[in-house]
């Protein structure tokens, strides 16, 4: 869907392409994405009447909910919102006291290259130590609040985003500040979703990647402690809780140490099309400071207050799930194709067989961190339904960014590697 193209300066020419189907859809997107967030809590809990309740009460419970002054009322909760204040405000302090290397992002537009602290995996580290501490000093029930306040985090989490970004959209009008190609399109609620400027920053502090990396990618794993506290308060002590949550949390938590190591070791995360393309918008920060930590923890949340129970036999066959899921994700000792222009497009092991074998990778660990709830609900698969639907709406714009970068080169790659995600699938 195109714009409508103004005058605009060479260094930020106009946007005149839309994604999300331009404003109308990035609209239900910014109002669907907290709806959902809400929608997960209200349909799948243990005082929702079922994981989801019976289909024919849903109208009518929606009905008397948005009418009654009161539940709104429910979703706010001001300690919640000063814990999440506090809580970021941790990563912040921790960000800018913790030693770390400096290192050079993608090069810009501008000719410069900007600087990223890279830290997060010690600000992981401090906040493991001090939560593991917390607990140990005053037992599990001392961190199930996360659990008992959960529709208030999520709200504090929403105000967050929104005024996060509504500062960034207005920010972005300044002289001189760097757009990104794809939210400059003079629509403004469209370039509020998508992100007008492409790297909002206090000084040294740039705000896209600090989000993308801490305060929801370590809260996501603070959460899932809660909820195993949750459950261990509930069955007696920490030795009883079940295989099914302990996977959950283990899986979880190594994706996010894995991540988080990886900006030491390899700096993938500044290669991103988040970081490098993207602006920083409502839709990057809702999802950084919402989605993420109080949606990709449904699982845990879960099996809080159901316990699906099985034995060890179960527990290693999701676990060589989860392991197959990870080797694909990470392989290495690959071999390439050579483009005209200098490049390597990866034609070896799983990068054989399909153009994106790392997002396969990333759909069977989804599966892998759904498989432990069970099959008494579809609701526990959201994750995997969603990431799907996002991963192969990310491999559309990759492969079209590769197509204009390699141009006839892209289509011989095409057909020596044919299948997009899933070999011999799609």
């Amino acid at each position: 869907m195109s714009s409508k193209p103004r005058p605009d300066d060479p260094l930020n020419p106009r946007t005149t392409t839309y994604e999300f189907l331009g404003p109308p859809g990035a609209f239900l997107v910014t109002i669907g994405v907290p709806a959902m967030s809400y929608a997960l809590y209200f349909g799948c809990s243990e005082t929702s009447g079922g994981c989801p309740p019976s289909l024919d009460i849903i109208p009518t419970r929606i009905a008397a909910a948005v009418t009654d002054k009161a539940w709104w009322m429910g979703l706010w909760d001001t300690q919640a919102f000063f814990m999440y204040v506090a809580w970021y405000m941790f990563c912040v302090v921790a960000w800018a006291v913790l030693p770390g290397d400096w290192i050079e992002g993608v090069q810009l537009r501008t000719g410069g290259k900007k600087q990223y602290k890279i830290n997060a995996f010690s600000t992981f580290l401090l906040t493991l130590g001090i939560t593991t501490g917390y607990i140990m000093r005053f037992g599990p029930q001392s961190f199930t609040f996360i659990y008992h306040k959960w529709v208030g985090f999520i709200t504090a989490a929403l105000v967050m985003s929104v005024v996060q970004a509504l500062a960034v959209y207005v920010a972005s009008f300044r002289k001189g500040a760097l757009l990104a190609v794809g939210g400059n399109s003079g629509n403004p609620i469209y370039d509020f979703f998508i992100g007008r400027e492409l790297n909002p920053s206090i000084g040294q502090f740039d705000i896209k990647s600090f989000n993308e990396l801490r305060p929801g990618l370590i809260l996501w794993v603070l959460v899932n402690i809660s909820m195993l506290c949750e459950q261990a308060v509930r069955r007696g002590g920490l030795q009883n809780v079940t295989y099914s949550m302990w996977l959950v949390v283990a899986f979880q938590a190594f994706y996010v140490v894995d991540g988080l190591y990886n900006e030491v070791d390899t700096r993938p995360v500044f290669t991103t099309m988040d970081i490098t393309t993207d602006g920083f918008g409502f839709m990057l920060a809702v999802g950084d400071l919402l989605w993420v930590p109080f949606v990709y923890s449904l699982q845990a949340r879960y099996l809080a207050f159901n316990h699906v129970e099985f034995g060890p036999l179960a527990a290693l066959g999701i676990l060589a799930i989860n392991a197959l899921g990870y080797y694909i994700f990470r392989e290495t000792d690959l071999q390439y194709f050579t483009t005209e222009s200098g490049s390597k497009l990866l034609t070896s092991g799983w990068w054989g067989r399909s153009r994106h074998p790392n997002y396969f990778g990333d759909l069977v660990m989804a599966l892998a961190w759904s498989l432990p709830t069970g099959f008494e609900t579809p609701v526990t698969y959201f994750y995997v339904t969603y990431f799907a639907v996002l991963l192969i709406h990310r491999q559309r714009r990759d492969d079209e960014m590769c197509e204009k970068k390699y141009g006839k080169d892209w289509e011989k790659y095409k057909k020596m590697v044919p299948y997009r995600i899933i070999p011999y699938v799609y």
